[in-house]
């Protein structure tokens, strides 16, 4: 139980007390009235005694009492209804309330914290690991436990309204006072009166109210003297003479009112009266009327007897009090709703009164101590002396009359050495409940005297008495009067000093089972449950008084019910293991019966404290059943609040009910919701907790959606809500207008440069504020979650704003506006009308904000009203939001409105040393944007851009810009990653047709017709690279858009042609564009915008080119120049059938280079087109030339197989020829970087390399021009395209694509053939940046080799008649070439020095004739002859190539030296003639 301000011996004396009757006269009850209190309730702060009090006993032993208390009662002659009583004691507990505002303790049990309103403890549970040092604690408390004032009050009202019974005599009158004015004209006859009424009421039989103890009556006569008006001799006369009539000890004189009533008022007296007076008693008459007690009148009470015992189901009548009087909903209650009214209006008027009237205003603190010392006076010369001798008169003829020994005292030593006698059990005693004994039955005035030891504290003689009753009683079986006997014998036997003897628990159960099953009298049965719960609360039996409170719950009384199972609740929590959670559940059921008794508070503080206890611990439809009744109650009790919480919480939770009791739950909270904002219509929206919001989830995107595609159109994909984030791609396009911006500012990017971000999410970079255009929309997309089972109806859902208009370009600042979603003039709002969620879906809704103002905006949440579809619950099995997809939703009407913020949580922050060692998280400003000023809008269209290609392969698109903003847009750029894909064109190019229909059937290229008779010669044209962007400085992947005057104004358009070229590897390529631009007004904020592209494009395999050149054994061309060489392309077809291509015809094969050019085809075919089928080949074989010095120009020079010339100077061949040309400057200019500082070093010696390395060095570029015949849907399709094979190095293999042929060298051809096959056509590819490779910092021989090119010139075959000449003599001359721009030493040696048979077989036996050393010296690019003769012996074929040939650098000495090989053996035919 809980924790009483009273301690059980305390509080058992004070329940059972002396009663005393007062009996006024009209006259002396206007003197107390003065100060608003009757005669009772004036002495009643003063009925404790404040000294010890001595009497004897029947053995004249002295026996002392102390803290005595008397009770004085006015004369009541109806006994209480029991309707009455219920009502009583419900108010009782009603007003006692836990105290509001004052700091809540807890109470800590084990892992729980319970808040119990009141004092707190520290307690365990048995599973709690330190619960010994907790116990230890606990055992040393001062506070044990929480109390419960509303019990204490109600039991202290139910004791004292407890009717008077003829079983036992506590209740019973011992004396009367009676009391009357000074001021009267007759006291003494007034005393006449009042004492011939006192004893009619006794001795009368009309009246069976109030009882008394014993006929013999104390009558104390008490005189009042009002000392302000009445004379004070007169007073002292008539007091004279009541002693004369009385005798001194039995009459008093009082004197009261000695305080003026108009004296001033800075007197402060103390009010003792208003605590006894706002416990509404039965006994304070005044709480329902002064007249005498009538009988509430009602039809149904009509069974009640007169015995003055609580037999609410005597003789099997039903209870008609089971429902409680407060429940008027019922219509079977007790009271009639007119009685109810009155009675609860008459008490609520005496509360009123009786705290807003001042009491005792005529009292001084004089006549405070004249009341006290009255009370002392008549209790030690009236009371105690009376109560004294009627025990020893009891004790007289109890000895008479049974011829027992002298005194019972001394006799019951005798009867308890005796043998006992046999108790029968319960069962075996029939009911004899209905049995009296009359008023002379010596075993009532054994019982009478038991009780009237007992209310003086002579526990151990009335233990004694009580005893023997109960055997009596027990032999007889009256089954009432033993059950009193057993209850009052335990109570005395608990109440003995020094105890004596144990607590007889067993009585008190024996009692309590035969009043509540035999007796059927529940009032008795609960008197004994309070007393025995109390005494074993006080011996730490916890267990057994917890079992004994929940024996006495029953359905005819809630309240009762409900205090019991809280205090067994209370037992619980204190035990020495407390059991926190019977706690919970015997406070859920205390709850429940709170509820049904009306107790709507008690109720609700059942429950919250329960749910300390249930909260947290995985429990979920039990703290959904406490949450809801706890909204419930609060409800009721209009805290709507905690209603609100109360449900927020069964929602909140992931809920395990059906979905029908989810649709119950969310319809009752939007009910609590709806009243609650009515109350405040004009407050702040409240915080609804459905749907789920995903704060970090949320994205923020700026500008327009995307246009769909239009026909032949295709918009730029730009970025949308609907594409997934990619951190890699998202770095990229960062890359790529860094790339752009640096090119702008000349190389530097700016510091206060802000990468544009068109979707904010929870990875992209969100620590700076976005930028938005004026006029441009913002779009929110909000991630919804519904936890429920039932769908949820989102109706007018917009975003809630703050904004703060700003001028960027002037200084002052606009006025905040708060949640302005109303001001559509600076901030659009649009709503969606209705936002469907089903049951536990995961939907987003997109939310769009039109600024029509610069500043600052911060984005705070959204707002909608919250309701539920109609009928939405699941029915047979089917769910009813299948059907709930499209449409509108039929609304069930109970909807709310609020609000939900939008919090984002920054990143973690993990920089500095404080950041890794505390948790902080980083701003997060994706929803406070800058609103900036207009700036222009590019829309950019693709017409006919193709989604497959070969590589290669050359198509025709057409792209479209339009300014859609109002204002014009100038410096349009477009850079990518790969700009060798597409081109503009170059600044000569002829425009072509300009609509994407007047080009259907043209080509791509710019030609000319030839003369089909023409030999296959060079067609020579030129070309700078400054006109296709090659060689200006910048960087190739940002190229300008020639836009006509630069500027598209507002609202025009223009369409530019775009070429595109396949990549040259196979597989689906993802290649992004991004457009800059710029406003032509500087705004401070933003500075450009950009638009981005990603095109996609399917790539197939068309030709693979191989080529390699080698120097020609031919010193001199046609024009006399000595330089000349070979050069062999190798084309094949490795396009695979399945793209439809029927042949490849070489249609053109160019070259570009500023150093050589192509001079005419050698091929032995006579056909002028090369035509290759599926993996056919084809082996060209052209003759090339130095060109004349040209080093600003590139000579391009075309060799046509058919009848038309491609313009390969021209737009795109020559664009896409210059963009390959830069990737591949790009990656030597990276690798020239590389070895910087090697340079530097050795400067000379690197110089020397490089003067070796350029003889090697050809520079020569080839570009093969083709036409590929597709059937496609039974048409056939001509497509064109080009390859590009760069050669740099004499006999060094060159490719037109490098990457693959890495592979091919090391595998070879067959099983390179053979990967290929087993590759996937078609994958998607991640393009690289090739590895820097270091320079070689020493030629290789082959370089080495190529300084001095040799040819010898001879006959071929020579005749000679060796018989008439033995020797035969040839004239030979070697021809020496300086292939390098060095001068060069030259030694030929020409001398055999082999020894190889073979070598002498070729040679046979020719030798050189004349010098056979000469050294020379050459100067750049010389060519010499030397005049050789050799001499043959016999006729053979000879090889002349046998002279060594060394060359060095002149200033160097012999590092470089090595030998000249001829490039072919050179045989000459010796003829005999």
């Amino acid at each position: 139980m809980a924790q009483c301000v009273q301690s059980v011996q305390e509080f058992i004396q004070d329940s059972f007390v002396p009663l005393v009757a007062a009996l006024c006269s009209e006259e002396a009850e206007r003197l107390t009235r003065r100060n608003n209190l009757s005669f009772a309730e004036l002495v009643k702060p003063f009925c404790r005694l404040t000294s010890e009090v001595h009497m004897r006993d029947p053995n004249n032993q002295l026996h002392i009492i102390k803290n005595l208390k008397i009770a004085v009662n006015n004369i009541i002659t109806h006994p209480p209804q029991p309707g009455a009583i219920r009502k009583l004691l419900n108010d009782v507990v009603s007003v006692s309330q836990p105290a509001e505002g004052l700091v809540a303790n807890v109470i800590t049990a084990g892992d729980y914290d319970l808040n119990i309103s009141d004092r707190s403890v520290k307690a365990s549970v048995p599973w709690y690991s330190n619960w010994k040092e907790t116990l230890m604690e606990l055992n040393t408390s001062t506070f044990y436990s929480a109390t419960t004032p509303w019990f204490e009050s109600y039991r202290e009202c139910f004791l004292q309204s407890m009717p008077a019974s003829d079983h036992e005599f506590l209740n019973h009158y011992v004396a009367c006072m009676l009391v009357v004015s000074s001021s009267e004209p007759e006291p003494v006859e007034q005393f006449l009166k009042l004492s011939q009424e006192q004893h009619r009421i006794q001795h009368s039989s009309e009246y069976l109210y109030p009882k008394w103890f014993i006929p013999n009556t104390l009558k104390y006569y008490v005189l009042l003297h009002d000392v302000s008006t009445g004379e004070e001799q007169r007073a002292d006369s008539i007091y004279e003479e009541m002693k004369q009539r009385y005798g001194t000890q039995g009459c008093y004189l009082l004197k009261i009112n000695s305080r003026v009533s108009n004296r001033g008022t800075d007197e402060q007296i103390p009010d003792p009266w208003s605590q006894y007076l706002q416990k509404n008693t039965i006994q304070n008459q005044d709480c329902y009327d002064d007249c005498p007690y009538t009988v509430i009148s009602n039809k149904n009470t009509d069974h009640l007897i007169s015995d003055g015992l609580d037999s609410e189901i005597k003789d099997g009548l039903s209870n008609n009090f089971k429902t409680h009087p407060l429940q008027l909903d019922h219509p079977s209650g007790s009271l009639d709703s007119t009685d109810y009214m009155k009675a609860t209006a008459s008490v609520q008027d005496s509360k009123k009164s009786n705290s807003g009237t001042p009491h005792g205003a005529c009292l001084t603190l004089t006549d405070h101590d004249r009341i006290r010392q009255f009370i002392q006076e008549f209790t030690f010369r009236g009371l105690l002396p009376h109560i004294e001798k009627t025990v020893r008169q009891l004790n007289d003829q109890l000895i008479s009359r049974k011829g027992l020994s002298r005194s019972l005292f001394s006799a019951t030593k005798k009867w308890f050495s005796g043998s006992k006698v046999p108790e029968k059990s319960i069962n075996e005693l029939r009911n004899t409940s209905g049995l009296l004994y009359p008023p002379e039955a010596p075993e009532l005035q054994i019982r009478k005297m038991a009780d009237l030891c007992f209310l003086v504290q002579h526990y151990e003689l009335a233990y004694s008495c009580y005893h023997t009753a109960k055997k009596d009683f027990l032999n007889d079986q009256a089954m009432l009067y033993a059950a009193g006997a057993l209850e009052m014998a335990a109570v005395s036997a608990f109440l003995q000093p020094g105890a004596p003897r144990p607590y007889p628990a067993h009585y008190m159960e024996t009692a309590i089972q035969t009043y509540r099953d035999i007796c059927k009298n529940m009032v008795l049965a609960e008197r004994c449950v309070l007393l025995s719960a109390e005494i074993l609360k006080s011996q730490s039996k916890y267990s057994e008084a917890a079992a004994l409170l929940i024996r006495l719950t029953s359905e005819d009384s809630d309240l009762r019910s409900a205090l019991l199972l809280e205090q067994a609740a209370h037992c619980f929590i204190n035990m020495k293991s407390p059991m926190v959670r019977k706690f919970a559940f015997h406070m859920i059921l205390a709850g429940h019966r709170f509820s049904k008794a009306g107790q709507k508070k008690h109720a609700l503080r059942c429950y919250c404290q329960a749910m300390q206890v249930y909260k947290g611990k995985g429990w979920s439809l039990a703290e959904d059943h406490i949450n809801f009744t706890i909204g419930r109650q609060s409800f009721t009790l209009r805290q709507l609040d905690n209603a609100v919480s109360a449900f927020r919480h069964i929602l909140i939770n992931d809920s395990k009910q059906p979905p029908a009791q989810q649709g119950a739950f969310l319809r009752e909270y939007l009910y609590v919701y709806k009243n609650v904002t009515q109350l405040s219509p004009d407050g702040p929206l409240p915080q609804l907790p459905l749907p789920y919001i995903n704060s970090s989830a949320t994205r923020v995107f700026f500008g327009h959606d995307r246009r769909p595609a239009e026909g032949e159109k295709q918009a730029a994909t730009h970025v949308s809500l609907d594409q997934e984030y990619d951190s890699e791609s998202s770095q990229q396009w960062k890359e790529l207008e860094e790339q752009v911006v640096s090119v702008i500012n000349k190389g530097i990017i700016p510091s206060n440069f802000q990468p544009t971000q068109f979707c904010l999410n929870r990875y992209s970079d969100n620590s700076k504020f976005p930028l938005a255009v004026i006029e441009e929309p913002i779009t929110v997309e909000v991630s919804f979650r519904n936890p429920l089972k039932v769908p949820l109806l989102l109706t007018d859902l917009s975003l809630l704003w703050k904004f703060q208009p700003k001028d960027f370009n002037a200084k002052q600042d606009g006025e905040t506006k708060e949640l302005g979603t109303c001001d559509d003039d600076m901030i659009g709002t649009e709503a969606i009308a209705e936002f469907l969620i089903n049951s536990e879906e995961t939907k987003v809704a997109r939310l769009k904000l039109f600024p029509h103002q610069t500043g600052e905006l911060h984005i705070l949440g959204v707002v909608y009203n919250l309701g539920t579809v109609q009928g939405a619950v699941t029915l047979d099995g089917i769910d009813p939001s299948i059907g709930l997809q499209t449409g509108k939703f039929v609304s069930n009407g109970l909807s709310v409105r609020g609000r939900q913020d939008l919090e984002i949580q920054g990143p973690r922050l993990n920089n500095t040393k404080e950041e890794k060692t505390s948790i902080k998280y980083g701003p997060d400003r994706r929803l406070d944007p800058i609103i900036t000023e207009e700036m222009p809008l590019l829309e950019v269209f693709f017409i006919n851009f193709p989604t497959g290609l070969l590589c290669g392969e050359i198509r025709k698109a057409y792209v479209e810009f339009v300014n859609v903003s109002k204002c014009p847009l100038t410096a349009l750029k477009v850079v990518s990653k790969h700009p060798e894909f597409f081109t503009f064109g170059g600044n000569t190019a002829v425009l072509t047709p300009l609509s994407p229909s007047a080009s259907e059937n043209c080509s791509a290229y710019k030609t000319v017709v030839t003369d089909p008779t023409s030999v296959r010669t060079a067609l020579l044209s030129s070309a700078s690279s400054v006109d296709f962007g090659v060689g200006t400085g910048g960087q190739p992947e940002v190229i300008p858009v020639p836009l006509p005057d630069a500027i598209l104004l507002p609202g025009a358009s223009v369409q530019l042609p775009m070429w595109l070229r396949g990549p040259d590897e196979e597989g689906v390529h993802e290649i992004n564009f991004l457009f800059y631009y710029e406003s032509i007004n500087r705004h401070s904020k933003m500075c450009h915008r950009v638009l981005r592209h990603t095109a996609v494009i399917c790539t197939s395999r068309s030709l693979h080119i191989r080529a390699t050149v080698c120097r020609s054994n031919a010193l001199e061309d046609e024009e006399g120049r000595g330089d000349n060489m070979l050069l062999f392309v190798d084309v094949e077809n490795i396009n695979t059938s399945e793209t439809g291509v029927k042949e490849f015809h070489i249609v053109q094969v160019s070259s570009n280079s500023k150093h050589w050019k192509l001079q005419k085809s050698v091929n032995i075919s006579e056909d002028k087109d090369t035509k290759l089928a599926n993996r056919e080949r084809a082996k060209l074989c052209f003759k090339a030339v130095r060109c004349k010095n040209s080093e600003e120009n590139y000579t391009f020079a075309d060799i046509v197989f058919g009848n038309e010339q491609i313009i390969s100077s021209a737009s795109p061949c020559a664009d896409f020829f210059f963009q390959s040309l830069s990737s591949e400057f790009k990656r030597t200019h990276v690798q020239s970087h590389t070895h910087a500082s090697q340079r530097a070093v050795k400067q000379s010696f690197d110089e020397t390399v490089r003067l070796v390395q350029r003889c090697s060095e050809v520079d020569l570029n080839i570009v093969v021009l083709w036409k590929a015949y597709v059937v496609e849907d039974n048409k056939q399709l001509i497509l064109e395209g080009q390859h590009h094979v760069a050669l740099n190095a004499v006999g060094k293999e060159a490719f037109s694509f490098p990457q693959k042929q890495g592979f091919k060298k090391i595998l070879g051809n067959s099983d390179w053939e053979d990967l290929e096959q087993e590759l996937p056509e078609m994958v998607l590819l991640k393009f690289f940046r090739p590895e820097n490779t270091p320079v070689p910092a020493r030629p290789t021989p082959e370089q080495l080799s190529n300084l001095i090119k040799t040819s010898l010139r001879y006959p071929e075959s020579f005749n000679h008649s060796f018989h008439q000449k033995s020797l035969c003599l040839v004239p030979v001359t070697l021809l020496l070439s300086n292939c390098s721009q060095a001068v060069v030493d030259v030694m030929i040696d020409l001398r055999h020095k082999t020894t190889s048979p073979e070598a002498l077989e070729i040679h046979g036996s020719f030798t050189w004739l004349g010098q056979t050393q000469y050294k020379l010296q050459l100067k750049s690019q010389e060519v010499c002859s030397l005049q050789l003769k050799a001499c043959f012996v016999h006729t053979g074929v000879y090889n002349l190539g046998t002279p060594r040939v060394y060359a060095k650098l002149v200033d160097q000495v012999t590092l470089f030296e090595t030998s000249q090989q001829n490039s072919m053996p050179a045989l000459i035919i010796i003829n005999n003639i």
